[in-house]
């Protein structure tokens, strides 16, 4: 482990990175060291952010989660440009699926410590080996139908992973939510917890699993995520080309 600061752990203005001298690594999604909003930019530098990530072989285990009381609930559409032009969702296909595999890819033992509401990119915790999320959770899509647009990005391969395809079909279709609690009982979450022992829990057991010999913590990395990496490999590039479909047609109607 060396003992100098990376110089990513600063590039990117909304991931507050620190990381424990056992290699486990927290990033803090956040804007203006506040809850989270959703921007172009931040959209840009996540999967940049990973690529770093995953390269560092300092980094034994990620830890994933927002500021305050809530993951992420907002977000900035204006920024993330004219989403009905090709040229602009070329960029935006191509960071969206990058960020996804690279999640699904990145050879370390991934926790999400989910800090409150997730109705923004709640894929990003969900695709977590482990999840801890606060019982003031709810987990829910909100910009995809509201913006009129397919849910393509990932985030339709990740709900029927973590909760089944006739309910993730189910909550997708009505732009419904759940809670932390229906979570865990669906298998999508390992612990309920109250907010203020959500990250405490998910670095104890990140400790646990940076602990162990790096080559097996990073093979059961591999192992234990085939079949997502796999189903994102063969769906994001499909859905997200059918959600520029749907962003295109938004330009036409009356």
């Amino acid at each position: 482990m060396t003992s100098s600061t990376p110089a990513y752990f600063t590039a990117f203005p909304d991931l507050a990175m620190s990381r424990t001298a056992s290699g486990v690594l927290t990033l803090r999604f956040h804007t203006d060291q506040g809850p989270a909003t959703f921007t172009g930019r931040l959209h840009t530098d996540f999967p940049r952010a990973l690529y770093e990530i995953g390269e560092d072989r300092d980094n034994r285990v990620l830890v994933l989660t927002g500021t305050g009381d809530r993951f992420m609930t907002d977000i900035d559409g204006a920024s993330l440009g004219d989403i009905t032009k090709p040229g602009q969702w070329d960029r935006t296909l191509s960071e969206g699926r990058r960020v996804m595999q690279r999640l699904a890819d990145l050879e370390m033992p991934i926790v999400a410590a989910v800090n409150g509401p997730a109705s923004v990119h709640s894929e990003y915790v969900l695709l977590a080996d482990i999840v801890v999320a606060a019982d003031t959770t709810i987990f829910s899509d909100f910009p995809h139908l509201s913006f009129g647009i397919v849910p393509g990005d990932g985030i339709h391969i990740v709900w029927e992973e973590a909760l089944g395809l006739n309910r993730a079909r189910h909550l997708a279709l009505t732009q419904g939510s759940f809670t932390a609690e229906q979570a865990e009982r669906w298998g999508a979450v390992a612990e309920v917890l109250p907010l203020d022992k959500v990250l405490p829990r998910a670095q104890e057991l990140a400790e646990t699993l940076a602990a162990r010999p790096q080559l097996l913590t990073r093979y059961l990395a591999v192992t234990l995520r085939q079949r997502i990496s796999r189903r994102i490999a063969e769906g994001t590039q499909l859905g997200m080309a059918l959600e520029g479909l749907t962003a295109a047609d938004l330009a036409h109607q009356g």
